[in-house]
């Protein structure tokens, strides 16, 4: 199946469990998704097989989890980097000080992952990517993750 990345899937009549392998039942307002919408024809959105791919072959290359604290404390990848969504614009710069790092951007469902990664080229991030499906798809992928006990 051919999937146009300027398109959102649902014009495309694309099932996301098609895409990402699990559902995704989050509930979210219309006007969130408006925003989102918006900003994907501007977004890189990769799967998990891409990312294991670019991880693999850039030793450089940060896996980044933009959710909030407490979505980080209850479990993420052991190789990601936090940096959640509210506090993204004001410590990026510290956290990945050169713009054309290659970063891969994560949150529970691969939406707020979107909204970031936009930001993050705003900034002038030249070679960001968001995550299709976010933590939900790291887990399905069977991803190395660090656990709360």
């Amino acid at each position: 199946m051919q999937v146009d990345k300027s398109a959102s899937l649902a014009k495309q009549n694309v099932d996301p469990v098609y895409i990402t392998g699990h559902d995704r039942s989050m509930q979210h307002s219309k006007g969130f998704l408006a925003v989102v919408e918006a900003a994907r024809p501007n977004v890189n959105e990769i799967n998990i097989k891409q990312a294991r791919e670019r991880l693999a072959s850039n030793s450089n290359a940060i896996l980044m989890d933009v959710r909030e604290d407490k979505e980080w404390e209850n479990g993420h990848t052991i190789e990601a980097v936090h940096l959640g969504k509210g506090i993204l614009e004001r410590d990026i710069e510290s956290v990945v000080p050169e713009k054309n790092s290659e970063v891969i951007m994560y949150c529970g469902g691969g939406y707020r992952s979107i909204l970031t990664a936009e930001i993050a080229q705003r900034m002038g991030y030249t070679n960001v990517h968001s995550l299709i499906g976010g933590y939900k798809a790291l887990i399905a992928g069977d991803w190395k993750m660090e656990l709360k006990d």
